[in-house]
């Protein structure tokens, strides 16, 4: 077998390194007997004496002279190797394919990176924003950071902070058309909408905004000239006076901060989202993987 081979080299380069069979048992613990054995079988494969022996002294042959370097070679090569993949287990290195939400990704996940490659320098990013659902183990993702509630038995789910939406219009538009007091007054608005991708579980909210109020929660039908299937498209669009838009707080804050845009209806909140961080379900994470994990965890985790 070849560990058996890799063991006899050793033996010989002891038996070399100390002068004597015995000196060499000691050395691995084993017998004399046993070192002989090895060494016997080692000369029996490669068909030719390594070492010429007699009762009083050893010499090696001129092949077991070349044949002796050659062994400390290939024995160090395959420490480096080992020493490699110890490296590889317990190190975050290689290239790591993550996936996330459009707006989250954008606003919160790409500029909190920064400090992620500066931590794990030897662990190269491959992000991909986007709001298509996606099949981690048949797109080649490791995790996902992604709206909505999970689903699928090989999935583990990390809840994050949840996903906050608020209702907002430039003071242009509001000047022209007035703000809305209540719910039922954005009937009269132009509503900008989000078009939601078909594997979306949200792809049927358009047509009406769901909030909660001091009457409970309630479903306001909305209409509008322009739907779009981009979070900062439609934050382009409001901030142009174009209607009002619901989007989420992280997007919009700034805004609001800078008096670019205004927030509507206080008094009402829009429905908060869950937010989790996704990947398969597997006993061996790779150091990898689980230094994103931990990161983004720490990170954008549910603050107490």
């Amino acid at each position: 077998m070849v560990m058996d081979i890799f063991k006899a080299m050793a033996i010989f380069i002891r038996v070399v390194d100390t002068g004597s069979l015995t000196a060499a048992a000691a050395e691995c613990d084993l017998s004399p007997t046993m070192v002989g054995n090895h060494l016997q079988a080692l000369e029996d494969r490669l068909g030719t004496r390594l070492i010429n022996r007699t009762t009083r002294r050893q010499n090696l042959t001129e092949f077991g002279k070349a044949y002796y370097e050659r062994c400390i070679e290939i024995l160090d090569l395959v420490g480096d190797a080992d020493a490699l993949a110890l490296e590889t287990q317990t190190s975050p290195k290689g290239r790591l394919r993550v996936t996330a939400s459009a707006t989250f990704g954008t606003e919160r996940l790409i500029p909190a990176l920064a400090d992620y490659t500066a931590r794990y320098p030897k662990v190269d990013l491959d992000v991909v924003i986007t709001d298509t659902v996606v099949d981690l183990a048949e797109d080649g993702f490791e995790a996902a950071i992604r709206l909505g509630n999970l689903q699928g038995s090989d999935l583990i789910a990390r809840p994050l902070a949840p996903y906050r939406l608020m209702i907002c219009a430039a003071p242009s538009y509001l000047a022209k058309r007035g703000e809305p007091r209540r719910p039922e007054d954005l009937a009269q608005h132009n509503c900008l909408a989000y078009t939601y991708s078909s594997r979306s579980e949200w792809r049927s909210a358009q047509a009406s905004w769901r909030m909660t109020g001091p009457e409970g929660e309630i479903s306001v039908p909305i209409s509008g000239r322009m739907q779009v299937d981009s979070a900062q498209g439609l934050r382009q669009a409001a901030l142009a006076g174009m209607g009002i838009v619901m989007l989420p707080e992280i997007m919009l804050s700034k805004d609001i901060e800078d008096g670019l845009l205004v927030r509507l209806l206080p008094g009402y909140t829009p429905p908060i989202r869950p937010l989790n961080l996704i990947y398969l379900r597997d006993h061996r994470m790779s150091p990898k993987l689980r230094s994103f994990v931990d990161f983004v965890v720490e990170r954008f985790s549910l603050k107490s």
